[in-house]
């Protein structure tokens, strides 16, 4: 477990957790009742807040990658050892 392999696990729970925090709080011009003009599409958010959406999803990842790291060093799941 080292670096590597925490990076990596890392850049998998961060695109994971993006995809479900992207659709939070997120209001489309259709349900916020505002007019689309030049070919716009109706379902698309208003604000989509990409900024806060990063942030949160880089502590969220943090913490998922953190509790992995813990559960994998300490062995608080066995896991057998794959055959060679």
């Amino acid at each position: 477990m080292g670096p590597i392999w925490t990076i990596s696990v890392y850049f998998v729970v961060w695109w994971t957790a993006l995809f479900a925090i992207l659709p939070l709080g997120s209001r489309s011009h259709s349900e916020a009742g505002t007019h689309v003009s030049d070919g716009g599409d109706p379902g698309a958010p208003v604000n989509p807040n990409l900024k806060k959406k990063a942030f949160t999803t880089t502590w969220v990842a943090a913490i998922i990658t953190a509790l992995i790291w813990v559960v994998m060093q300490y062995g608080l799941i066995p896991i057998p050892q794959l055959p060679q």
